[in-house]
């Protein structure tokens, strides 16, 4: 788990970090969801995108 981390005097909690990672993470793989034509069997892909980002949060909190 991580602590808290500082930037110029600011604190951040550990949550931050993990959602910074988790929109990284997001962002890759929207872009192969369209890349794949993936995205055109989804019936609403921001609902989606935000299932996803969801996901990916929830599994690196948990096991980061």
């Amino acid at each position: 788990m991580l602590s808290e981390s500082h930037l110029s005097g600011v604190l951040f909690a550990p949550i931050v970090l993990y959602a910074l990672a988790a929109l990284l993470l997001t962002l890759i793989l929207r872009v192969a969801i369209w890349r794949t034509g993936l995205a055109q069997w989804l019936w609403h892909l921001p609902l989606v995108e935000v299932a996803l980002f969801v996901c990916i949060l929830s599994v690196l909190v948990l096991y980061f």
